[in-house]
């Protein structure tokens, strides 16, 4: 049998920690949620995108302005003028409000 004395402090502490309430959990950690990386699209035409512009874009099947903007790395509003200027030449067609397509000769 352990000596009395040392009984005697560990039968102490256990009243100390049972009159505090018990153990104190540790506060729940909030995640920062996800970040979103950053885009640097351009704000202004550049004589590559123009290039760009008039070579791939009539190729795509499914033309959009958010699609316009990935792959372009072009803010919205300049995606949105773009999609105009092609279609006023004839380019792309649009098929519904805001969707195009290329342009198709009729059959």
């Amino acid at each position: 049998m352990p000596p009395k004395a040392a009984a005697g402090k560990d039968k102490s502490k256990a009243q100390g920690k049972a009159q505090s309430g018990g153990g104190k959990a540790k506060k729940k950690k909030w995640s920062k949620g996800k970040v979103r990386e950053k885009l640097n699209n351009l704000v202004m035409w550049d004589q590559g995108i123009v290039d760009k512009l008039h070579n791939e874009v009539p190729k795509w099947r499914v033309i959009t302005v958010s699609i316009l903007s990935d792959r372009l790395h072009v803010n919205g509003s300049l995606a949105r003028e773009g999609l105009k200027y092609l279609a006023a030449r004839g380019q792309i067609r649009e098929v519904c409000k805001g969707i195009f397509s290329r342009a198709t000769t009729a059959a």
